[in-house]
């Protein structure tokens, strides 16, 4: 084997798939990181029974061939190259790298031992990688990173139709976006419950404008049991989508993420979202959640974010007993008769930010930067809530209504009804209060109010009366 390629187009590549390596192998092969040169091209890959990552570059390959090599140590040498071409030539048992006046031999691994790549599922759908990038960005916070629980560390993917609804809780939060796709079915419905982290991976390198195809693996009666289940729904989201089971792939742009499915069923996400709230408030997101960041600064780990609301202002205040405070007042409009509520801050940051990103006229996600630009000036963001007790819901405030417009435009929970609220709660607005007898109602479709795109249910922290 040998081939030339260039040092950034080989170093992005090897990093991505570096991502994917365990990091403590079963056995020492699954550590290494395929090379396969053929044509004018060059194929990094990786494998070890739960991820897999394969990306396709451009090389100028003089020799064909095949080997492993320690896949860490190469993306640690790859990210100290010079900027130049670099050479691989293979001899034996050993894989020479040459980049300028740097040279290094790593010595092969058996590339017997190492397993096959698994061939992904047929297609269900595509989707536009920078929507489906930022979707991630905004879902992904809210999952557990406990693996005790596997299921809350998971991203629930909620195939209907031509959307997908991706949602994502550890308990304390539930993060749920919308994003619209085009399936290869019309009537699929089905979820995939995807770990958290390979969903942040394979965001990171999507971008807007680039189809991202998306394949996963279903039951023996999968896909013609979820479309006859959708074919029998009036409206979406009425019928229980049937868990999908093994792999899921992510193919765009050249590379191919696959990784094992967390079994089980996500929890009946939608139920979860009052249908109405008591108090309204809107604030504007830059200078907001700026101020929220200033005044976090002194607030201990169990220490809330105190947001008390009085005419045409929010006073942001936090403290760390005996050593620090910090208070901020912002601009702000609010209606309602429970004018405080306070939030863990990491837990109000990520939502405000999350729904910052659903702002209107927004820069494109980039590929490797996670993210999209800031939201737009002038915009802002809803925070509803009933209590000081009870999950607040996060949202941007599309068009701008005034707080003192108390009708329905952007109220979450009009899907409510489409679950039933049986499950096991350990999520928040399971103390709604009777929340799950309202959703049962049957939806209006003349009268139905739009839902946000984005929505972040949080579950406030109690404040010790002063004085």
């Amino acid at each position: 084997m040998k081939f030339r390629v260039g040092r950034e187009a080989l170093g992005e590549a090897v990093a991505w798939v570096a991502r994917a390596l365990p990091s403590r192998p079963v056995v020492p092969v699954l550590a290494g990181l395929l090379l396969e040169a053929a044509g004018d091209g060059l194929v990094l890959s990786c494998f070890d029974y739960e991820v897999s990552a394969r990306v396709r570059i451009d090389a100028d390959v003089e020799e064909a061939g095949t080997a492993l090599v320690p896949g860490r140590l190469l993306a640690e040498i790859t990210r100290s190259l010079p900027s130049q071409s670099a050479e691989f030539t293979s001899a034996a048992d050993a894989v020479s790298l040459t980049c300028g006046s740097a040279e290094f031999m790593l010595v092969s691994l058996p590339i017997e031992d190492f397993p096959a790549l698994p061939e992904p599922p047929a297609a269900a759908g595509t989707v536009d990688g920078g929507i489906l990038a930022a979707a991630a960005g905004q879902v992904v916070p809210a999952a557990s990173r406990d693996d005790t629980l596997p299921m809350l560390t998971g991203v629930c993917l909620d195939f209907d139709g031509d959307t997908i609804t991706l949602a994502a809780t550890d308990r304390y939060r539930l993060a749920v976006r919308e994003v619209p796709w085009v399936p290869a079915d019309p009537d699929l419905r089905a979820a995939a419950l995807v770990p958290a982290r390979t969903l942040a991976d394979v965001a990171r390198t999507m971008a807007a404008g680039v189809p991202v195809t998306i394949a996963y693996g279903a039951s023996s009666t999968g896909s013609q049991a979820t479309s006859a289940a959708a074919r029998g729904s009036d409206a979406r989201g009425s019928g229980e989508p049937r868990p999908a089971e093994g792999m899921i792939s992510f193919e765009g742009g050249g590379r191919r993420l696959t990784a094992r499915l967390i079994a089980g069923e996500f929890i009946r996400y939608r139920s979860r979202f009052p249908a109405e709230f008591g108090c309204r408030a809107e604030v504007p997101a830059g200078p907001f959640i700026e101020a929220v960041k200033r005044v976090s600064l002194v607030a201990e780990r169990a220490s809330p974010v105190q947001l008390a609301f009085g005419p045409g202002v929010v006073v942001v205040e936090a403290q760390a007993e005996g050593r620090a405070r910090a208070v901020e007042t912002v601009a702000a409009d609010f209606e309602g008769d429970e004018p405080v509520i306070a939030f863990n801050p990491h837990y109000l940051l990520d939502g405000l930010a999350a729904a910052a990103a659903a702002g209107p006229a927004r820069a494109p996600a980039t590929p490797g930067d996670g993210g999209e630009a800031p939201p737009e000036p002038g915009g802002r963001i809803r925070i509803e809530f009933t209590s000081p007790a009870k999950p607040a819901l996060i949202t941007w405030a599309v068009g701008r209504a005034p707080a003192s417009a108390q009708d329905s435009s952007e109220q979450p929970g009009t899907r409510a009804g489409e679950q039933d609220g049986g499950d096991s709660g350990e999520q928040p607005g399971t103390g709604a209060g009777g929340q799950d007898d309202a959703d049962s109602a049957p939806d209006d479709p003349g009268s139905a109010p739009e839902v946000a795109a984005f929505r972040y249910l949080v579950v406030p922290l109690r404040v010790t009366a002063k004085g």
